[in-house]
């Protein structure tokens, strides 16, 4: 026995060189062949770059007959095949079957396999399925058959696909062979379900460590700036290869073309893109014609890009076995691997409101998938223990080192009051508000809303003034992973509390809270820029100021009214000598450059040489003109005169997020008449007051406003509104 498998060991050791010139083997790969060149069902659990293809395609080399490859896309496929034609001199023996062949092309597939020349056949579920193909293949030697990306079975895993559980079925009808299951990613329900539904509950079971010491993971925060957050990044990688992950195929194009402006070699990759365009992008980055793939997660399964150095989520992903998959296309050489996620809760309400109307049990899974992906991104534990732990594989250390989390100082603070306050306001509120409305709440704020519901009156307004609001939300972020407190998504995210939360309530018990630790120094710093001139020249920015002064004067409007200080400001950071520059400016846009854009220009041309100024407009991130569809939407509707709270609530939006819509449109020049709905809502006397005040302010603030115009006596709607219809009526 010893010395058949020394004979096994000594032919596999010789195959390995002569074929894919290695002397040696991977982890378990040697152990996964032999167990299926002896005949037995194998299920592997291999993360991505740990040698899953070598496993099945060493032992098709060596074993009598064709082995059949079940995998899910043809990208996928063709890459595998032309690896696999690069270790041979004959090019038959890798094919595959799917409907991007013509009917003569599937027919010398079918002649090579028949000859023998063939040792491996990749086919698509949907292929496999084909009664012609079944037939095809009743009369061919199987020598096993191999079940890529198994994960798709289950419906537990994050790419479940129906087809892949109808696999079991077609192997019976075609003739009994071993069968050998591969996937980089299970839990341990979705491992059970997979040996399940293809009835090999005796395989035997070789699993990898799920650790990759070298990614890096980090979850940042998804900004209104995600997109200048993400340029930045992306240079500070100086031309390495690297991945983003979107969810919408229309993402996927506005973002290739904000990076492609930013002069970053970035191509799209999407099911939707007609398929010689989309082979294309994949060579052209496999080539490293360009840095930058911008996909859905339809790309890299199966692409062999060792090289793959930075991984990045614009979209929190569905699922944790999603997450790992894509992350683990980084650094399969073993070289650096940097995983990045943007994370908003936004993106969660996303998700879970794109499941209403499906089966129950499919949003059950849905949800708890999420469940867990939120988990992961708002906890300040060691991501690599959370996946790890997640795929059923304990890791102990205290600090890994390569995580955002492991690299900040936390501290542990009793959150036990805070939590009850919370809890308090909530119950209050008859659970009616989301999370940004309770710590506004807590901290004191007076906002529009908080105004208008006369929630200022509450006993625990203020009560928490002295905290930060970000301990607030991390509070409530903990709350909800404990069990304390829900999220629904039919109400568009207010927070409710569980039966748990109403028991914390009754009877409190200790709560602790993970904080991270600043830095003293930034801290100094930030408070040193609050209520200074964000403008990196503020001898620019003076210079502009007093140009608007002048042009106001001359044009008998309020300064604020031809430009708002936060655009002077931007002048004064980015030097624009163009029209076009100048439209980049934040609150510019076309109508106001045209307007009154030449002269500013004209001084900061003028300063710009005087000074031998070299200006940033390299570093600038550039941004391409966003789908506008809502926009325009906005303005149609203002045109026919519809009733803008009856506006809002058609875009699902609030009031105020309405009015923020429309001040953007003013703001950048467009002239709307919002008069027919002023009219209706706001008393003839309180609309000219509000105007006449915004006639002699010296700027449009709202909080200045209301303090002024007096918070008891105005509606802060209303204040907005006219402040809207004053830059109609004096700016556009």
């Amino acid at each position: 026995m010893a010395e058949k498998q020394n004979t096994l060991h000594e032919q596999l050791i010789e195959a390995l060189q002569h074929y894919f010139g290695f002397d040696s083997f991977k982890g378990n790969q040697e152990a996964i062949i032999t167990n299926l060149m002896e005949g037995k069902d194998t299920f592997v659990l291999m993360p991505t770059g740990g040698g899953k293809s070598l496993c099945y395609q060493l032992p098709s080399l060596l074993m009598d007959g064709v082995a059949i490859v079940v995998s899910p896309l043809i990208a996928l496929m063709k890459n595998q095949v032309d690896a696999m034609r690069t270790f041979s001199e004959e090019d038959g023996i890798a094919h595959f079957i799917n409907s991007s062949l013509s009917r003569p092309e599937i027919h010398q597939v079918k002649d090579d396999v028949q000859s023998g020349k063939t040792k491996l056949l990749y086919l698509a579920p949907e292929s496999l399925q084909k009664p012609e193909n079944v037939d095809f293949l009743k009369g061919m030697k199987i020598s096993f058959y191999a079940v890529d990306e198994a994960h798709c079975i289950s419906e537990w895993g994050h790419d479940f696909r129906p087809e892949y559980r109808q696999i079991r079925s077609m192997v019976s009808r075609i003739g009994k062979a071993p069968i050998i299951t591969l996937t980089a990613t299970a839990t341990p329900k979705v491992q059970h379900d997979i040996q399940k539904n293809l009835d090999m509950m005796e395989a035997t079971v070789f699993k990898s460590s799920f650790n990759r010491p070298n990614l890096y993971y980090e979850v940042r925060p998804k900004t209104a700036d995600v997109d200048k957050d993400l340029v930045k990044y992306i240079r500070t990688m100086d031309g390495k290869s690297g991945i983003v992950y979107c969810l919408a195929r229309k993402e996927v194009e506005d973002l290739a073309k904000t990076l492609q402006v930013n002069n970053i070699a970035a191509l799209p990759y999407h099911a939707g893109m007609d398929a010689a365009t989309r082979s294309a992008n994949q060579d052209a980055f496999l080539m490293e014609k360009c840095q930058v793939i911008v996909a859905t997660i339809a790309f890299g399964m199966g692409i062999d890009k060792p090289d793959v150095r930075f991984v990045v989520h614009y979209d929190i992903p569905k699922s944790l076995e999603g997450y790992y998959q894509e992350t683990g296309r980084a650094g399969r050489d073993g070289g650096e691997g940097q995983c990045i996620c943007f994370y908003s809760p936004k993106d969660l309400e996303r998700l879970r409101k794109f499941q209403q109307g499906k089966p129950v049990a499919e949003v059950e899974i849905g949800n708890q998938l999420l469940f867990e992906t939120q988990a992961y991104a708002e906890s300040t534990n060691c991501r690599r223990q959370l996946l790890l732990n997640y795929f059923g594989e304990e890791y102990n250390e205290p600090n890994c080192g390569n995580c955002d989390n492991c690299k900040k100082t936390y501290h542990t603070i009793d959150a036990t009051e805070l939590l009850e306050l919370i809890l308090e306001t909530i119950v209050e509120l008859k659970e009616k508000f989301k999370t940004e409305h309770i710590v506004d709440i807590l901290h004191g704020n007076m906002t529009s809303e908080i105004a208008s519901y006369h929630h200022d009156e509450l006993e625990n307004y203020g009560a928490a003034e002295d905290e930060d609001e970000n301990t607030l939300l991390a509070i409530i972020r903990q709350a909800r992973l404990n069990g304390y407190l829900t999220k629904e998504v039919e109400t568009y995210g207010v927070l409710k509390l569980s039966p748990e939360g109403k028991k914390f309530l009754k009877r409190p018990k200790t709560f602790e809270v993970k904080i991270e630790v600043h830095n003293e120094d930034e801290d100094d710093m930030m408070e040193g820029m609050v209520g200074g001139c964000a403008a990196a020249d503020d001898v620019l920015f003076s210079i502009l100021k007093d140009v608007r002064k002048k042009m106001s004067k001359q044009q008998g409007v309020p300064p604020f009214v031809i430009f708002q200080d936060p655009s002077l400001e931007a002048m004064a950071t980015t030097y624009p000598i163009t029209m076009e520059e100048l439209q980049n400016i934040p609150g510019v846009g076309v109508g106001k450059a045209k307007r009154y854009g030449d002269e500013f220009l004209r001084i900061i041309k003028e300063y710009v040489e005087e000074n031998e100024i070299i200006r940033p407009e390299d570093l600038r991130v550039r941004t391409v003109a966003k789908d506008s569809t809502r926009k325009i939407s906005i303005i149609q509707a203002i045109d026919r005169r519809v009733e803008l709270d009856e506006l809002a609530e058609s875009k699902g939006m609030s009031m105020e997020e309405m009015l923020s819509e429309i001040e953007a449109i003013v703001y950048s020049g467009t002239k709307l008449n919002i008069d027919y709905f002023i009219d209706e809502v706001i008393d003839p006397d309180e609309k000219e007051e509000i105007y006449d005040y915004f006639r002699s302010a010296d700027n449009d603030n709202l909080r200045l406003a209301m303090n002024e115009l007096g918070e008891d006596d105005y509606d802060p709607i209303h204040v907005r509104l006219v402040r809207i219809k004053f830059h109609c009526d004096l700016g556009n």
